[in-house]
């Protein structure tokens, strides 16, 4: 068998960065064209959002499985690990922007963390109404694409993304879940944990380390953790371990030991206890199962 080291990842104009970093398409149009490639497991350097428009099929993000209903909206963060059903025949919108594109504002840090990011509700269908806001979105955002030569529209582009994702938080937030408030102290203090923690968690860093380089102590660090998420900074690392654990055991063919010194562990045996713990199963148990 070939040997497999990564995960298949796409990028957005990577090699040009002078282009809008920015696109819209057609889904049926782009399903039809991605083929297979799109129906395997695979990650983008970008942030993607896919509206369905009809019932039917599924999609699968990290492991979890999505029921297509009618308005579906999923969010993909980058370096998520997802993939499409066999259908083709699939109608609706498909939006990819890289993050220096989007990110600008604490308001877009929010809006990464609470909607691309969200571990409760990635995934949701939306009513008549947001349908019809997020329509007149998606025909302002493409009648600036068609005429690229305009002053500004780049701006205009970036400003109407944020004003569609703002809208669709809003009913994100209509729910009983708890949700973010981008003034808070402590969750901006969280947002900026949880992003060093994506840079790192492959560095073995320490739950001080990461304390050290937000300029707060351990205590502190722990009480922000646990007052916007109810769990230990501790526990946020190892779950982002667990997870970089499943992609690479699943879809690669790396060694165990391998993946455990990718993931910053000096002894396998260890990394195989510290998988065990979180999960009950082996490494090896997860990766045949």
């Amino acid at each position: 068998m070939e040997k497999k080291d990564k995960i298949v990842q796409y990028h957005l104009h990577k090699a040009y960065p002078e282009k809008l970093q920015f696109e819209l398409y057609d889904l049926n149009s782009y399903r039809k064209k991605s083929g297979e490639p799109a129906a395997s497991p695979h990650s983008h350097s970008y942030y993607q959002i896919i509206w369905f428009f009809e019932e039917g099929g599924t999609h699968t993000v990290d492991f979890k499985i999505f029921d297509i209903k009618q308005h579906t909206l999923l969010f993909i963060a980058k370096d998520q690990v997802h993939a499409f059903d066999d259908n083709l025949a699939v109608n609706g919108w498909l939006i990819h922007f890289n993050e220096g594109f989007f990110m600008h504002s604490d308001i877009d840090i929010f809006l990464k963390y609470n909607i691309f990011n969200s571990t409760q509700n990635p995934c949701y269908s939306i009513d008549i109404k947001t349908v019809k806001v997020g329509t007149s979105y998606i025909s302002l955002i493409r009648e600036e694409l068609s005429r690229r030569e305009r002053f500004g529209y780049e701006e205009v582009v970036r400003f109407l993304l944020k004003s569609f994702l703002i809208n669709l938080e809003r009913i994100h937030q209509d729910g009983d879940a708890k949700t973010f408030e981008v003034n808070n102290a402590y969750e901006l203090q969280f947002y900026k944990f949880k992003e060093l923690v994506e840079e790192n968690y492959q560095n073995n860093c320490t739950v001080n380390a990461y304390a050290g380089a937000l300029n707060v102590s351990s205590k502190t660090l722990t009480t922000i953790t646990k007052t916007v998420v109810g769990k230990t900074p501790g526990t946020i690392i190892s779950e982002r371990i667990i997870l970089e654990s499943k992609r690479l055991l699943r879809y690669t063919t790396l060694q165990i030991g391998e993946i455990a010194f990718r993931l910053g562990f000096e002894d396998t045996s260890y990394f195989i206890k510290f998988f065990k713990r979180y999960l009950g199963d082996s490494p090896n148990k997860f990766r045949k199962g």
